[in-house]
């Protein structure tokens, strides 16, 4: 099922969008719905559960709280993919790939941020500062 909405973007995001919209072969209606699911994608689809991270142990929390998140390896592919995808010669198979690899991170990220709060919820971290 979809439903179709009007979003109103700055000018420079929605240029961003078309510019990277010509470089994939991909409309920007396409590119835009698929960067918003896999931006949101993690937030509803987690594993993780905060109310569950309060059962973790201080170690269990500390040891995700410095999680680097992706492998040495998936991160230079990631890097290696996202730098094809900018230079417009990323084929549909590394596409599909690249779009596994930013889920995972991004998963691996929210569960790092979901960590780090707990740990300070819990005092064994200080709160970061900007």
């Amino acid at each position: 099922m979809t439903d179709q909405i009007t979003v109103t973007l700055p000018s420079e995001v929605l240029q961003r969008a078309e510019q990277l919209a010509r470089c994939t072969g991909r409309s920007v209606d396409q590119l835009l719905a698929e960067t918003i699911e896999l931006s949101l994608r993690p937030l509803g689809g987690s594993s993780l559960r905060e109310e569950s991270m309060a059962e973790w142990s201080d170690e269990q929390v500390l040891r995700d709280a410095d999680d680097s998140g992706l492998s040495t390896t998936e991160d230079r592919r990631l890097s290696e993919l996202l730098h094809r995808q900018q230079a417009g010669t990323l084929t549909a198979v590394e596409r599909g790939e690249l779009t596994g690899l930013m889920e995972v991170y991004q998963t691996q990220l929210l569960r790092k941020a979901r960590a780090l709060s707990e740990a300070v919820r819990r005092g064994l971290r200080s709160p970061l500062q900007p």
